[in-house]
């Protein structure tokens, strides 16, 4: 195949296109070229369908490589590059969610979509790329693909929109706003934000859709130059005989049926219709191709249809709520006596049981991507046990879901977070996902909001989040809905999660199962949620306002204290010896920063006075005058040398032992004696000369 490029200048660098060099076994290959980025995007599929399967067998990964940027893994051990990285997990599905819509429902040959990062310049994240790169790699590859799509990055700085923004203008800036889509509408957002307001996150979408509708034409041009003959591909549907039966069977009323409150009122109801269903078809259930199977995703295609005709039509939910409408919620604080802080957040059936817990400087997390390694001092973990959902399944490591859960609610919560010098500790946040019927992400937000105040972190202001769905009929009419359950997530056209304070946006992520939405109505959905957000915010805040001003008493004390950086080697010692034995000693840990912050952290005030006392001495400049408690550490003929503080020594002459007159040392002091001393003179050699005899009382001449 000829190699030839196609280019495009994306925010004054040149993004361009390649294929027929690398990977020529792959279904489409295409290497994506950013500056000094280079990302090859590879494209396969399976030539049959996978038996049995009953969802699309899509598998994205990002991989990262740590030559990209001329790193050797930091592990001591093992330098050979395993288990991707949360982050690389989390590019994967950036890639992942606005393809797998784009390919025709019920297709069960496996794709398999890899985007290697080969060089990576340090200047731009190579994530948004990847979606256009692999987009690319599958508009040539002759699958039943309907793009092409392409993935765009913005940020702000000083109240500027910026395409295609450096690491520093993330950074520095106040948003970092991934889009995807075609060049006809906006297929997938991933923002997180310092609380930008509704009007500018829009402009920011249009601005990003800009740049995404010249991406899009760019692979157009390509694909008329690379694309392959189209593949054989297998879609499994319904027999339609089955549709007809069931649908000749069940009727409208039978569907309005199955409402309930509850999510186990409603299974139950969709139970007793499907045994009737089941019964009516039992005769032609024997037919090969009218299975049990068959019969129930008929059904459930009809009750989903009936799901969404009533939305459209009456705005009549499926729980009885308006579109408008939230489910209860429940706030409750401090459920666990022993822990540093806890939050239950209720949301209908969805809970959120959110743990904090503080640490020490030093338990922050070192982060090692092929980018820079980074230190997180605040984390969010997500765990979705299956009986949140009543099912049962293997209890093994989070999934990629629940990865992208945590640091979306992560994300949402770091606005907030007070600064280092403000509050020292390391925080980790934990949501278990009790029970859920739609929505936990937002759910562990809110969840985290609250637990954060519980422990008396300081945070700005609470952060509250919800989810909107939206119900469309395809021909222009629509239904925008508020705080979506499980069934209206699953059968609905869109999950837009929205989290912010009430000054704006804090993280935003938007998945849709349509072509695309339009700026209008994502503005619509934007307002409806914002005021969803503030009528939540609202339920928090009447169980906590603000911030406990006293922390746990299990939680652990952190004294910080400054001092001169040339003395950070007297505290740390010989080999660390020093530093070591205050740990020891005093049962603590301590942090120094270079430019001589020292952060203590102990269990109790006593022990924390105790580091803070040795640290105190050790750094302690002695003055003439001072007196001291030291110990003899040496005896020579002529005096005795007391260490009065650590590393610190000085001489106490025969003559200062006491005010009559000593033959011998020792007849006064032994090795290891605990004695009071005064300093009396620090000679021109900076050497300490100590007294005794001038803290004791004159002896009586006549006694």
């Amino acid at each position: 195949m000829e190699s030839k490029e196609f280019s495009y200048e994306l925010a004054g660098r040149t993004f361009s296109l390649q294929t027929g060099e690398l990977a020529l076994q792959a279904s489409g290959a295409v290497v994506a070229t950013l500056g000094d980025t280079k990302i090859l995007a590879t494209a396969t599929m399976s030539k049959k369908g996978r038996e049995g399967a009953d969802f699309f067998p899509l598998s994205c990964d990002y991989e990262e490589r740590f030559y990209a940027t001329g790193k050797i893994k930091g592990s001591r051990f093992i330098k050979r590059q395993g288990r991707p990285s949360d982050n690389a997990i989390l590019n994967s599905r950036l890639i992942d969610r606005p393809i797998r819509p784009l390919f025709p429902k019920g297709m069960t040959n496996e794709v398999q979509i890899i985007c290697t990062v080969l060089s990576a310049d340090l200047e731009v994240d190579p994530a948004p790329m990847a979606i256009t790169a692999a987009s690319a790699a599958l508009s040539i590859s002759g699958m039943p693909f309907e793009g092409p799509i392409a993935g765009v990055q913005i940020g702000m700085v000083d109240g500027k929109l910026i395409v295609n923004p450096t690491y520093e203008e993330i950074e520095e800036g106040e948003l970092d706003l991934v889009v995807a889509g075609t060049k006809d509408a906006i297929t997938m957002v991933e923002a997180g934000a310092n609380q930008v307001d509704e009007e500018t996150m829009l402009k920011a979408l249009e601005l990003a859709h800009k740049s995404i509708k010249e991406l899009c034409a760019l692979q157009e041009k390509f694909m008329k130059k690379y694309k392959k003959e189209d593949l054989d591909y297998t879609v499994v549907k319904t027999p339609q005989e089955a549709i007809d039966k069931v649908t000749d069977f069940v009727t409208d009323d039978m569907l309005d049926s199955i409402v309930g409150k509850t999510k186990k009122e409603i299974n139950k109801k969709k139970e007793e219709l499907e045994k009737k269903v089941l019964e009516h078809c039992a005769a032609d259930i024997e037919d090969e191709l009218f299975t049990e199977g068959n019969v129930k995703d008929a059904l459930l295609t009809l009750i989903e249809k009936r799901m969404r005709h009533n939305i459209l039509e009456n705005e009549k939910r499926i729980d009885g709520r308006s579109i408008d409408e939230i489910r209860p919620l429940t706030c409750k604080l401090d459920l666990l006596p022993r822990v540093h802080g806890s939050a239950l957040f209720q949301r209908g059936e969805t809970q959120a049981l959110t743990v904090t817990t503080l640490g020490s400087p030093g338990a922050a997390m070192i982060v090692d991507t092929m980018d820079e390694d980074t230190k997180k001092r605040y984390m969010h973990f997500y765990k979705f046990p299956p009986f949140s959902v009543g099912e049962v399944r293997p209890n093994r490591g989070p999934g990629r879901r629940e990865i992208g859960h945590g640091a979306l609610a992560e994300r949402a919560l770091v606005p907030v977070i007070p600064p280092e010098e403000e509050f020292p500790y390391t925080m980790l946040l934990n949501s278990e996902i009790m029970t859920c019927n739609g929505s936990s992400s937002m759910a562990s937000v809110c969840g985290s909001s609250l637990s954060l105040m519980a422990a008396g972190v300081p945070i700005k202001k609470h952060v509250s989040a919800i989810a909107m769905g939206l119900v469309t009929d395809g021909k222009g009419k629509y239904k925008i809905l508020s705080d979506i359950q499980g069934m209206e997530d699953f059968a609905g056209d869109m999950d837009f999660k929205v989290a912010g304070t009430s000054d704006g946006i804090t993280a935003l992520q938007m998945d849709i199962k349509i072509k695309g939405l339009s700026i209008d109505l994502m503005r619509e959905a934007l307002g409806r949620a914002k005021e969803s957000r503030a009528f939540v915010m609202n339920a928090m805040s009447q169980a906590i306002a603000a911030p406990k001003t006293e922390m746990s008493q299990y939680a652990p004390l952190i004294i910080s204290m400054q001092i001169h950086p040339d003395k950070i080697r007297d505290v740390i010692g010989k080999g660390g010896e020093t530093i070591q034995g205050i740990i020891k000693d005093c049962d603590v840990e301590i942090d120094i920063d270079d430019d001589g912050i020292v952060t203590i952290t102990a269990p109790d005030q006593e022990k924390g006075d105790c580091a803070r006392k040795k640290v105190e001495l050790i750094t302690y400049e002695p003055e003439v005058g001072d007196t001291f408690e030291g110990k003899v550490v040496r005896i020579m003929d002529f005096g005795a040398f007391v260490e009065f503080s650590p590393g610190k020594d000085g001489l106490v002459h025969i003559s200062q032992l006491a005010h009559h007159r000593v033959n011998k040392v020792e007849d006064i002091v032994k090795l290891g004696d605990t004695v009071k001393v005064k300093l009396v003179e620090i000679d021109d050699q900076g050497r300490y000369n100590l007294s005794m005899k001038a803290l004791k009382p004159k002896e009586d001449k006549n006694s």
